[in-house]
């Protein structure tokens, strides 16, 4: 067990196997299983800006990767002020049933509309019960907001994987590390029809990667004996054995499978159809929300070296409670504190720059927007303007002419995955599957703080249309758990492409049902409460071909910058890749400003033509 996992393994109710942290063969030279990340991360940039570079800068976008770039512009200095086109802080697309009325808020990365139906009441207390029922709320990939019924509304299902080395140095930087994560048995469940339970167990007596993994392998009832040799045929062909003796020399054959699915190489290895179905295409939806025939080989393949190196990278943690209060409130706070401005309702309409001669920008110089609220437009200038968006966002931001570079034009060229989030509040405790009895009981004794009866963990399942789910009154029993009531089931919906039309009553419908038929026992719960949120675009689609179009952090043009967790970085679209680029992005930043700084100076007076 990692240092890691130590920090907060005295606060947990139960017992994890330890493992100690595992050596790296060879080299990382990207940092991927680099535990000193965390301590990078914690202590922020050591950058300290002389009083003539300290430039204003704008980032636009106050997701993750927004905010943590902002961490380390901030403190080494500079101006920062954050953008963000909604009336809360990240976040993309929520629906919500409440009081009877369906509310659609449907922002700017996709349809631009509100729904102002409000029981037949017009203007303009309509638009204003529209505005005042989407209270405030961090995160963009990690986006979670309360319901005027105190109930925690989520934008996906947050996991932190153990070799979550930089986000868990950020959670350091904010204090929040050792109160805000609870760590969970290092086991992947797999909940099939009836109720049969697979597992992957990578608990084996203390010792560590890749052993554990093997006996987990092994040991599992998940694949059949015919599966399992399939899967020691590919795997041991793959380059994760190569990892073992050479990490670096693994990862870059792994990068060079990018043009291929994960299915075309698992059968090119040797590797047989159940498995996929059985095993694979779960995680796969799990980490990118699009199963193994469409997924890179290279996106799967980057998780199984990690996870086969080092034991702790397959350990699982999630917040005590909601991303909002054990993460987004603390990040808000950090930055407010070091002068970082929030305009909240304020859509970018522009990016104001200069052309060079062949009419491609070579400067931004200001961004145009407007206020929500009363419509009201302005320009103000900045020095540095970095667009921290999601995907979606990056393409409707851009001005046409950014587009003559290839860096931008490729952008074009990514695509994006269409998720819901449904929650599912019962009477009683759904994954408990050996009492009855004991299922229907919410009130005697003391079930909170995860005593609820059931499977505190994150679970697959191949035999729904939710790819992942975990009980959150168990999980994260601080926001979500409530006296009198028991589970908070949240399932991830991958693809969704198929119910996007639907409405959230039948949505959710549909989800119960297939609840019933993971666990039988669950018919004789009675499903009290429900929350449906589509995510028209999430995730950029990690398919076969894809990488080579994701830009850097650093741009064409000096004083623009990208941050985001589809930019490149190496690893995954997650929180951890959201983390990863927006310290990458601060890093350049920070190199760069001294050089930027004399570039304004000598601008001041040239005379070159905004547009």
């Amino acid at each position: 067990m990692g240092f890691a996992v130590d920090a907060i393994f005295q606060k947990k109710l139960f017992v994890t196997s330890a493992a100690p942290l595992e050596k790296i063969a060879g080299s990382d030279k990207l940092g991927l299983l680099d535990a000193s990340n965390t301590t990078r991360a914690e202590r922020g940039t050591s950058v300290r800006l002389s009083e003539q570079d300290k430039l204003k800068v704008a980032i636009i976008g106050s997701g993750l990767a927004g905010m943590v770039t902002a961490m380390d512009l901030a403190d080494a200095g500079h101006s920062v002020e954050i953008f963000e086109s909604r009336p809360f802080v990240g976040g993309k697309v929520s629906s919500w049933k409440e009081n009877s009325r369906e509310m659609i808020l449907k922002w700017d990365c996709n349809v631009g509309e509100l729904d102002f139906r409000f029981g037949g009441i017009g203007a303009p207390i309509n638009g204003l019960a529209a505005f005042a029922r989407t209270n405030n709320f961090v995160g963009g990939k990690v986006s979670s907001w309360k319901d005027e019924e105190g109930n925690h509304i989520e934008m996906g299902l947050h996991v932190f994987f153990g070799c979550y080395y930089n986000l868990f140095g950020i959670m350091r930087r904010l204090g929040v590390f050792e109160t805000s994560l609870r760590l969970k048995e290092h086991t992947h469940t797999f909940i099939n029809k009836g109720g049969d339970v697979g597992e992957l167990d990578f608990r084996f007596g203390g010792i560590g990667a890749p052993i554990n993994g093997l006996a987990a392998f092994a040991r599992t009832t998940q694949l059949s004996i015919i599966s399992k040799i399939s899967n020691a045929i590919a795997l041991a062909t793959s380059p994760v054995v190569k990892a073992l003796f050479d990490f670096d020399g693994a990862m870059e054959d792994i990068r060079n499978l990018d043009n291929i699915s994960f299915t075309d190489w698992w059968f090119s290895k040797g590797g047989n159809r159940d498995s996929l179905s059985r095993m694979w295409d779960p995680i796969a939806y799990a980490l990118g929300f699009i199963d193994c025939d469409n997924i890179s080989a290279r996106c799967m393949l980057t998780i199984f070296n990690l996870f086969a190196v080092r034991s702790e990278a397959s350990i699982l943690r999630m917040c005590e409670g909601s991303p909002n209060t054990y993460l987004h409130e603390p990040l808000v706070q950090y930055l407010e504190q070091r002068g970082v401005n929030f305009h909240l309702n304020s859509r970018i309409r522009d990016i104001v720059h200069d052309l060079d001669a062949d009419g491609k920008p070579s400067l931004v110089k200001s961004v145009v927007y407007s206020s929500k609220n009363d419509g009201t437009q302005v320009t103000q200038d900045f020095d540095i303007i970095i667009a921290a968006c999601d995907l979606p966002g990056i393409k409707k931001l851009l001005p046409e002419s950014f587009r003559k570079y290839k860096l931008f034009d490729n952008i074009y060229s990514l695509d994006a995955v269409p998720v819901i989030t449904v929650q599912l509040r019962f009477n009683g405790w759904v994954t408990e599957l050996n009492d009855v009895k004991r299922a229907q009981d919410v009130t005697t004794g003391d079930q909170s703080n995860g005593k609820g009866a059931g499977i505190d963990n994150l679970l697959y399942s191949a035999d729904a249309d939710y790819s992942c789910f975990a009980d959150l009154a168990i999980t994260s029993p601080a926001d979500y758990y409530k006296p009198g009531e028991g589970s908070l089931l949240q399932v991830v919906i991958t693809p969704a492409d198929k119910y996007m039309g639907m409405s959230n009553d039948d949505i959710a419908a549909e989800m119960l049902r297939q609840t019933n038929v993971l666990f039988p026992s669950s018919t004789l719960l009675e499903c009290t409460w429900t929350s449906v949120v589509k995510l028209g675009q999430s995730l950029y689609r990690e398919a076969p071909g894809m990488d080579k179009y994701r830009p850097t952090q650093v741009t064409t043009i000096p004083n623009f910058f990208l941050a985001g967790s589809y930019t490149y970085q190496d690893y995954i679209d997650s929180m951890e890749g959201a983390t990863k680029s927006g310290l990458a992005c601060a890093d350049v930043v920070l190199q760069r400003t001294p050089e930027i700084a004399k570039m304004l100076k000598k601008k001041e007076a040239s005379g070159v033509v905004a547009v």
